[in-house]
């Protein structure tokens, strides 16, 4: 059943809309001329892509996301955290590209993985030197064709002997290449789940959405994605293309709302309601409680940042603090090695740095430690 908008009642969302999209202009209003914007905004790529995974029933803590962001793991990393980690990237990807990107053509492609074997071949090709590419067999060997021909052959048996699909050979067959997707394992994929058409029926659903409130679009597509359920194992996705769709739409010029931290304060059984007037009302809220989430953040980085300032006054010229200042702010914990990394100071000097800001220690451990802001 396709997905319709038709019967929603405008009369009762008018009002929620409202509210919600005046919040998040005073949001982004208040982050035009904060002197906290750039460290505010990469702690909520952290913090919304953690709440992405909370949504999803899955646990990542914020200071392993940080650490393995920044390559630090302290333990093998597990597949929720790689997971979390690839919402991150993708945030930032969304947030440094054009408002219009995400929903581009291009855009969808690289964010929902599609694409077709001959443009995943032609990446790889141009990551590999050319003398890797082509190696030629003397001219003057009668039987190089022979050989080669007999080493294609036994590659193929092999791949069919470990149960991979393997493509036809050109002269069997005038067929074009099959889509990377159709490759997937049936035991991770359902082949049957044709994404590519769920992804151009949500797609038609936010063009007919053209001429309403953006923040009325927003939650329709928002909903729509979630109930066409456009990808198997990227639900996570519609946040960010509805996040950006309300950036497109003019009504967040200077921030990307982190939709899925809101949507960690409703209820499951209002995000999920079989009722699509609770469910739309239930997303309003939660863009609230994102903003009142992101007015918190802002007004604790603003407090945070004037304390340590205060620790700044009659500093040399060269000190590494205001350094250490802009990177406590950008990041939800800080380590010994990341301010080592980032200021190029000894281990005891980044120590005797963090206590002449006298940061709050996070782990109360002697063999690693971490900082961060109240």
């Amino acid at each position: 059943m396709a997905y319709s908008f038709a019967n929603v009642p405008i009369a009762d969302l008018i009002g929620p809309v409202v509210r919600a999209s005046t919040a998040l202009a005073r949001l982004d209003e208040r982050l035009r001329m904060s002197s906290v914007q750039e460290g505010w905004t990469e702690r909520t790529h952290f913090a919304d892509a953690a709440a992405a995974l909370w949504l999803e029933g899955e646990l990542v803590q914020l200071e392993d996301l940080v650490l393995h962001d920044e390559r630090m793991d302290v333990r093998p990393p597990t597949h929720e955290l790689t997971r979390a980690h690839a919402v991150l990237r993708a945030r930032r990807r969304v947030h440094s590209a054009k408002p219009d990107w995400a929903l581009s053509p291009p855009g969808l492609r690289e964010l929902a993985g599609f694409g077709d074997q001959d443009e995943n071949a032609g990446r790889l090709n141009q990551s590999i030197p050319a003398e890797d590419l082509e190696e030629p067999e003397p001219e003057e060997d009668p039987l190089a064709a022979h050989f080669a021909a007999l080493d294609a052959v036994l590659e193929r048996t092999n791949q069919i002997l470990k149960g991979k699909k393997v493509e036809p050979r050109a002269k069997d067959t005038a067929e074009e290449p099959s889509s990377s997707r159709e490759e997937r394992p049936s035991l991770v994929y359902d082949l049957d789940w044709d994404e590519d058409a769920r992804m151009a029926e949500w797609t038609s659903v936010v063009d007919q959405t053209t001429g309403l409130p953006a923040m009325l679009r927003a939650v329709i597509a928002l909903d729509a994605w979630g109930q066409i359920e456009v990808l198997q194992h990227g639900g996570w996705l519609g946040g960010l293309l509805v996040a950006s769709l309300l950036r497109r739409d003019g009504l967040t010029l200077h921030h990307l709302p982190c939709l899925h931290l809101g949507s960690r304060n409703i209820a499951r059984e209002l995000r999920r309601s079989p009722d699509q007037t609770r469910r739309l009302l239930a997303l309003l809220s939660s863009i609230e409680a994102a903003v009142e989430l992101g007015l918190k953040e802002h007004d604790k980085l603003v407090l945070a940042k004037a304390q340590m300032e205060r620790r700044l006054v009659n500093r040399r010229s060269n000190s590494k603090l205001p350094d250490l200042v802009d990177l406590v702010l950008s990041r939800p914990v800080v380590t010994t090695t990341m301010i080592q990394k980032a200021l190029k100071v000894t281990q005891q000097g980044a120590i005797n740095l963090v206590e002449e800001l006298a940061l709050r220690e996070m782990t109360g451990r002697k063999r690693f430690r971490a900082w961060g802001v109240l």
